[in-house]
């Protein structure tokens, strides 16, 4: 654990991005600590990263474990449900969000290339344009076929940032005299992320081609393509958009037959959503009371979340340090207390062997993670919404004084069919009226219709009795009224699109955009509040 209170950034200007090689560590203080500051300060910066070796990928840190040792050797622990790793760290180099690593296997002489990624995506630029070339020819040809007697216009996938077009899509025009659509489509080599976002800049290319048609033609509404078996993300908030505003049109375009194929937007009987069941809290402070005692020592001001019966989390200001999970007792068919400590991916083992380290990273973060703290500074700006989120849910009322404090459940998982969602934060009124909030500490295009994701799993969950099944808001009789929806962000933080996509939104969701000060992390003050206006259409 050396080095987090160094960033990477801060490391000599010498070395920043120039090759880190065994011969210069033999004549200046580049060690093998230095190395393992170095890995740890990268990693712990980029949690999203990708391990590749000899050009295959080796490990995903969204889901891969890691340590780091510089005492004697430089050596670099991988580990996954899959496989498991472990190389001794000879040389770095840092360059374009990629550390290049020379790396040797044990009971191996022979170096071998070990690059961390920061970007996941890691098909270069050529590829990309590549295969959205070959999509844009692929859609015009479908469209051309598909809707006979109608032109294809302004057919493209080139960015445009002021208006927040992304190259990922192709977008075009529809248009058989006054009427037309807009139309948007997604290659099956994207991300699964870039298909759920299809809609947040589908509506966007819509509401801008209205604008640009005015007065020649009617822009009726909007046609996504999209991947096979793909789509239900998307499919699920099409159906909570406002009916009235514009035809919603979805379709399946499979690239190798080139057949299409519409879906079924209105349909929403078929959402495969689950709701895990509320934990018991005070059972579970009780079997980790002596974890509980032993972080409190270092620090007391320490937030502790119970995730499951076997395992708790604790953070300062939301930025999570440690966890106690219960695990298999040596010798023994019991379970025991085992507190591991890390940021990000980065794991280890509390013992006496790892005291030291561990007090000095909860004094580094103690440090950093405070409202003065230096905003270039690791600890101050990893988790900004887990952040907000901790201040937020000590006094929710400060966002809606409706709001009821005693019920309050943060990161609550809903899984659905393709995802697994967290909500931000969950809560009712004081008459018992459900309410969501999502939150967002930096400008986020999404914010939305994420929002309108977790709303519409939230009110299948209670249409179908599944809070007070699953132990939520014990001894709260719930209201049947639809979830409030509260979107939460810094006002200057606040896409320019939000008013937009909000005015898309069903008129049954009924949400109001909070916009809190700037500087939050002094304390949460709410300077602005925008409203649902009723049923209006945006036509």
């Amino acid at each position: 654990m050396v080095g987090l209170r160094f960033p990477v950034k801060g490391l000599p200007r010498s070395t920043r991005k120039t090759r880190i090689s065994s011969s210069i560590m033999q004549n200046s203080a580049i060690t093998p600590k230095y190395l393992a500051k170095v890995l740890e300060q990268f990693l712990a910066d980029a949690p999203q990263a990708v391990a590749m070796e000899d050009g295959e990928l080796l490990f995903d840190f969204a889901t891969a474990k890691y340590s780091v040792s510089g005492e004697g050797k430089c050596i670099l622990h991988l580990w996954s449900e899959e496989r498991n790793a472990v190389r001794r760290v000879l040389d770095a180099e840092l360059k374009g969000g990629i550390l290049r690593l020379s790396v040797v296997r044990f009971g191996q002489a022979q170096p071998r290339a070990l690059e961390i990624c920061a970007n996941p995506d890691r098909r270069k630029g050529a590829a990309k344009h590549a295969a959205r070339n070959q999509y844009q020819h692929l859609l015009e040809r479908v469209l051309l076929r598909e809707f006979p007697g109608m032109k294809v216009e302004h057919l493209s996938s080139s960015p445009d940032l002021e208006h927040s077009f992304s190259p990922v899509y192709t977008r075009a025009v529809l248009r058989a005299g006054q009427s037309a659509f807009a139309v948007l489509g997604v290659n099956a080599e994207e991300t699964q992320s870039s298909v759920d976002a299809v809609l947040t800049f589908g509506i966007l290319w819509m509401d801008y081609q209205r604008q640009q048609l005015a007065g020649r033609a009617h822009v009726e509404g909007l046609k996504l393509f999209l991947p096979p078996g793909r789509a239900e993300i998307v499919r699920q908030r099409a159906a909570h958009l406002h009916p009235e505003a514009a035809k919603w049109q979805l379709y399946e375009l499979d690239e190798r037959s080139e057949i299409c194929a519409p879906l079924d937007v209105p349909d929403t009987g078929n959402i495969v959503t689950r709701l895990t069941h509320a934990v018991d809290v005070e059972g579970a402070r009780l079997r980790f009371a002596a974890s509980i005692a032993r972080i409190r020592v270092l620090a007391p001001a320490a937030e502790i979340t119970v995730e499951s019966a076997s395992e708790i989390v604790f953070r300062l200001f939301g930025l999570e340090f440690a966890r106690a999970r219960l695990t298999p007792a040596s010798g023994s068919f019991r379970n025991a207390e085992t507190i591991f400590f890390g940021i990000g991916s980065a794991e280890y083992v509390l013992d006496e062997n790892s005291e030291v380290l561990f007090r000095e990273l909860v004094q580094g973060i103690l440090e950093q993670r405070q409202p003065y703290g230096s905003p270039t500074n690791l600890f101050f700006r990893l988790a900004p919404e887990r952040w907000l989120e901790t201040l937020i849910t000590r006094e929710v009322r400060m966002i809606d004084e409706r709001l009821d404090g005693r019920f309050v459940y943060s990161q609550v998982p809903a899984f659905s069919a393709s995802d697994r969602a967290m909500l931000d934060v969950l809560t009712c009124t004081l008459d018992g009226r459900l309410a969501i909030l999502e939150l967002k500490a930096n400008e986020d295009i999404h914010l939305p219709l994420q929002g309108l994701d977790y709303w519409a799993r939230v009110r299948w969950h209670q249409q179908h009795g599944e809070f007070a099944r699953n132990g939520y808001f014990a001894g709260r009789e719930l209201s049947s009224a639809p979830p409030l929806l509260f979107l939460v962000a810094p006002a200057l933080r606040v896409h320019p699109a939000s008013d937009v996509l909000l005015r898309y939104l069903s008129p049954r969701i009924e949400w109001t955009l909070v916009q809190v000060a700037e500087r939050w992390r002094h304390g949460v003050r709410v300077v602005n509040k925008k409203h649902a206006k009723g049923n209006q259409s945006p036509r």
